[in-house]
């Protein structure tokens, strides 16, 4: 049995993939130790991994401090998070003896916790992988007229890193994906963009997916059977009631069954009248949903994705922010949906695309058969299988 420390972000989209793969480990005998937010420890805790906490408000607070116009700046943000994560992890781990550690592709400072711990790491990257040459391209060219101050806040960032923690960092790809010996892509090759340009360091183990626990109560009932839209916004921005008003103008009152996911922050009464065809909740079970659906008119969040191909439903991608625009892309150029912008979207559009994609058989078979190599390809399983390889 090793000892497994895992460093993770608070956020569900870097903490769902990994609970399968810390359950796998557990059952598999090693000893899982877990960093996250408060929030998550529950979900964690179920996996039968420890979970020890760091304060997220802190975190988000350094993070965003670094500034949000420039690539160079999100960097500064990271770099920023070290003060907050890694004293916290050495206080807590102070005395203690681990085998290896598994941190996250983006946040948590996993890369320079490993060179001060001298442990054997795994990158577990829960978005689309970069190399580095494809990443240095990426800056150089969203750096152009960057403001000197910019970089002169990285240079003294990494100078300090250097100083108190004795980890030289050599270039903002360190910072920015924090690579490893190996890397889990929870996703295939073939979904990965330029697939084909990453090394054998790159595990392609799939998507993660596995049953969480619902919070609560799901009738299945009225879903089964029906031609079936699901919509959902994902769990960080999702207060968009005029779009959930839009979604209702173009769909309310029609032959489809509209299940719609909400969110915690907005309320029903929120939206006036709702369509007799909507279920309208807080909180959806997605995957279990996701069997009965037609359709998925989604954010475009990398879970939200990986769960709809999984399943074999082809999707309306309405990016938001991050990586979504890029996940967008890659869901049109294999043909398994179509991306629209939520800036001027209005219900009529809304309503011919779904029309689109429901009456086009390409889509629905491009939604499943990336849906087939995605569960051929091992999920959680295969990623323990990799480490284990690793470790050994």
């Amino acid at each position: 049995m090793a000892r497994v420390l895992f460093i993770n972000g608070g956020s569900e989209g870097h903490v769902n993939p990994t609970l399968g793969v810390v359950r796998e480990l557990v059952s598999r005998g090693e000893e899982v130790v877990y960093f996250t937010i408060e929030a998550f420890r529950e979900r964690v805790e179920k996996t039968g991994a420890t979970v020890r906490t760091f304060d997220g408000e802190k975190f988000i607070k350094a993070f965003i401090s670094g500034g949000r116009n420039y690539l160079l700046e999100r960097i500064n943000g990271l770099l920023r998070t070290a003060d907050i994560m890694i004293p916290s992890v050495l206080e807590q781990i102070e005395g203690e003896q681990f085998d290896y550690i598994i941190h996250d592709s983006m946040f948590g400072c996993g890369r320079i916790l490993a060179q001060i711990l001298k442990l054997p790491a795994v990158n577990s990257c829960t978005s689309f992988a970069q190399t580095k040459a494809s990443f240095d391209q990426m800056l150089e060219h969203l750096s152009q007229n960057i403001p000197t101050e910019i970089r002169d806040e990285y240079q003294n960032l990494t100078k300090k890193i250097k100083e108190k923690y004795d980890v030289e960092i050599h270039s903002p790809y360190e910072v920015f994906c924090n690579p490893a010996p190996i890397t889990i892509v929870y996703t295939t090759r073939e979904f990965q963009p330029f697939g084909e340009s990453f090394d054998q360091s790159y595990k392609f183990v799939g998507p993660s997916i596995s049953l969480r626990a619902t919070q609560e109560n799901f009738d299945h009932i009225p879903i089964k059977g029906k031609s079936l839209i699901y919509i959902s916004l994902g769990t960080v921005f999702n207060q968009a009631i005029d779009f959930y008003k839009l979604c209702f103008k173009a769909f309310g009152n029609t032959d489809h069954t509209v299940v719609m996911s909400i969110g915690e922050k907005t309320q029903r009464s929120d939206l006036g009248e709702i369509p007799k065809n909507f279920i309208v909740k807080n909180y959806v079970p997605q995957t279990e949903v996701l069997k009965y659906t037609s359709v998925f008119i989604t954010h475009g969040g990398m879970n939200s994705v990986h769960e709809g191909l999984y399943y074999g439903v082809p999707l309306i991608v309405i990016p938001q922010s991050a990586d979504q625009p890029i996940i967008a892309g890659q869901v049109a150029k294999l043909g398994a949906g179509i991306t629209l912008q939520m800036q001027n979207l209005t219900a009529n559009q809304l309503s011919e695309t779904l029309d689109q994609v429901l009456k086009q058989p390409s889509y629905q078979k491009a939604a499943a058969s990336i849906g087939e190599s995605f569960q051929k390809s091992g999920g959680y399983h295969q990623a323990v299988d990799e480490i284990f390889k690793y470790k050994n």
